[in-house]
């Protein structure tokens, strides 16, 4: 008798760079979100911590494009990843993927990063707090504890304008329903199209309801992320009650404050009048190896500046040490890097960088 066996094939692991991948599945998961599901063409083992992210390279309207997204899926699924996006109005980037992106088109990202994650806190009894589309990345921890049996205690509490707004309502219900040590609170703003009954919770989270959710709240890991305004209130509540903040961990991609970019501004300006009193023997030397150029910048100034002194475009998304993209070798010398998770300590031991917030502290010569 013949038997067949499989060939035998080469799987990479999915590692913190850029990476080719392809759309294989579009799902609509309310009214306005979507879920993208991408594959490799040459398999990889996509492993990652839950809740980190990628960042997409796109071109919008011959433009090129960076957007981060938070992997929604969880690495229990190992051979492919998803992301989760809502449309925003006005929205460049969400309203571009959700008309553009379909099954079959392929794109690169960068990543995976993040210090958001639950595997670098673990703990016995976790509290998910998620506004919106912020459910993402608690969806792929929750996932991930579902598919590895993993022993937690988990409270699960989401809030959502309206009933048909509530994300992943249907798995959510599906895997809180089978294990006893997992429940769901589901908040709803208010009720949405006439007729649509809502039994839950009304209106917008606060002290009182948590506590008739989660009695025990205070004694948990707290992971949460949402809007600004969600996320400062959920802090106003676990501060007044005395909650220890090092429990409390939260994601969120937000512009730089108006104000903060106003101390800039003046920052830069006071910069350069002071400029003119520095001797040319303070100027620090960037090279660039790859291209063969070099550049002497002021102290203070990033890799990424003394770059674009030069016209070599590294690309970035963020700007401020998050989305990772940014990340170049280090052949020689030192730098201070002022981070946001865009960087894991992998990297930084095998000499990476992110050129957005690295002051070199001396001479340096940078892989580019």
């Amino acid at each position: 008798m013949t038997m067949n066996f499989f060939n035998p094939v080469t799987t990479q692991t999915w590692t913190n760079g850029r990476h080719a991948v392809r759309c294989v599945k579009v799902i609509q998961e309310t009214w306005d979100v979507r879920t993208f599901c991408f594959m490799a063409e040459q398999p990889v083992l996509f492993f990652f911590k839950p809740g980190q992210f990628v960042t997409l390279e796109l071109e919008i309207d011959n433009e090129p494009t960076m957007r981060s997204y938070t992997i929604s899926s969880s690495p229990s699924i190992p051979y492919s990843f998803s992301i989760t996006v809502k449309r925003i109005p006005g929205g460049k980037v969400s309203n571009w993927i959700h008309e553009n992106l379909k099954v079959g088109d392929e794109l690169v990202v960068h990543g995976p990063v993040g210090n958001f994650n639950s595997i670098d806190f673990p703990a016995d009894k976790v509290l998910f707090l998620s506004g919106g589309v912020g459910i993402t990345p608690l969806m792929s921890m929750t996932r991930w504890l579902f598919d590895t049996n993993a022993n937690v205690d988990v409270e699960f509490v989401h809030s959502a304008r309206a009933p048909r707004d509530v994300i992943y309502h249907r798995e959510l219900v599906h895997m809180f329903s089978r294990i006893p040590e997992f429940k769901l609170h589901i908040v709803c703003e208010s009720k949405d199209d006439i007729g649509e009954a809502w039994a839950g919770y009304r209106g917008y989270l606060n002290q009182q309801m948590l506590e008739l959710m989660v009695p025990d709240y205070l004694e948990r890991e707290v992971f949460c992320c949402g809007p600004a305004p969600y996320m400062n209130a959920i802090k106003n509540i676990l501060r007044s009650n005395g909650f220890d903040m090092s429990h409390y961990h939260e994601e969120s991609f937000v512009a730089t404050p108006s104000d903060v970019r106003e101390d800039v501004l003046e920052l830069a300006e006071q910069a350069e009048a002071e400029a003119e009193d520095i001797d040319y023997e303070d100027l620090i030397s960037v090279e660039f190896a790859g291209s063969g150029k070099s550049v002497r910048i002021q102290p203070g100034e990033t890799v990424h500046a003394a770059a674009s002194k030069l016209g070599l475009h590294i690309p970035k998304a963020c700007g401020m040490g998050i989305c990772g993209t940014c990340r170049v070798g280090l052949k020689s010398g030192d730098v201070e890097m002022d981070h946001n998770g865009g960087i894991t300590d992998e990297d930084i031991d095998e000499g990476y960088i992110l050129s957005c917030c690295s002051k070199p502290l001396g001479d340096v010569v940078v892989d580019y």
